[in-house]
């Protein structure tokens, strides 16, 4: 909603100008959706926690991932009602964004594991290659975590109608520029660290199960590189703005699918694990 100016279409939290039905205009009809759509989000979550708790066999991963939806989707909803009572505060946009992302891997995991039994996937040998699969995890946050602050630096931080809204201005007039770099070196090594997992799992002792999703990662990291060049160049066009962060939502999905096809890990010692239960 930023990017099309409607963070503040309704300057008012749950409803629209005092009105149940948002006015006929763009920017408040934009805003207005998204809450609506939220409550669809909402009835869906609530189904999929319900469902995962009362499956058969019961199994509480999936119960807790079930579980962290709604709890998301009403932490989504209490932040959205504080965006708007401080007038789109970037941190609070930020943190509105990072829990997307959250609710995202919470879904992700209950999807995928719901779709194995605990022994339908072979658990992999290659302790290194698991782990350096893992590690990209952190890599990949923090790459998001710089884009929102360059987005909450920049020109598209939520104006609408003449309203004055904060922005990140820790570096004065150069700030957004500041952070651009910032993230550019960050989505940098994120991707030179992802080609050099994607080589070590292809070592000949490796298991090569990840590097599949893991060339996607790369992939779309390398398009990620180019649109945001290029949206650069262009100065920050909304509709390319647009392009930039769904990319960066599918290729943090991607990183997800890798870790998930790595696997879980065989323990080093199984034939001392079993001696130590048979003991006890």
């Amino acid at each position: 909603m930023r990017l099309t100016g409607s963070g503040l279409g309704c300057p008012d939290w749950p409803k629209c100008y005092g009105q149940t039905v948002p006015p006929l205009d763009t920017h408040a009809v934009i805003e207005f959706a998204n809450r609506v759509l939220t409550g669809f989000v909402g009835i869906a979550v609530i189904a999929a926690s319900v469902l995962a708790w009362f499956r058969k066999p019961f199994r509480w991963h999936l119960a807790l991932f079930g579980a962290l939806l709604p709890l998301g989707v009403i932490g989504q909803a209490v932040l959205g009602g504080l965006v708007v009572r401080h007038h789109l505060a970037p941190g609070l946009v930020m943190s509105h964004f990072i829990l997307s992302m959250l609710l995202l891997d919470a879904a992700f995991a209950l999807a995928w594991c719901a779709r194995y039994e605990p022994s339908d996937r072979r658990r992999s040998r290659d302790w290194l290659g698991v782990w350096a699969v893992r590690c990209l995890i952190p890599l990949g946050q923090l790459t998001i975590l710089v884009g929102t602050i360059a987005t909450a630096s920049g020109p598209h931080a939520g104006a609408h109608e003449g309203q004055l809204v904060r922005r990140f201005d820790f570096e004065g007039s150069g700030t957004l520029e500041w952070v651009v770099q910032r993230h550019a070196a960050v989505a940098t090594v994120f991707g030179l660290a992802a080609i050099a997992v994607w080589l070590f799992l292809r070592r000949p002792e490796g298991d090569r199960r990840a590097a599949r999703p893991l060339a996607w990662v790369i992939g779309l990291l390398a398009l990620q590189g180019g649109v945001g060049g290029i949206q650069w160049a262009l100065e920050l066009p909304s509709e390319i703005v647009w392009v930039h962060v769904a990319l960066a939502t599918i290729t943090w999905l991607a990183m997800l699918w890798t870790v998930a096809t790595a696997g879980r890990l065989e323990p080093r010692h199984p034939e001392a694990n079993t001696s130590a239960l048979a003991q006890s």
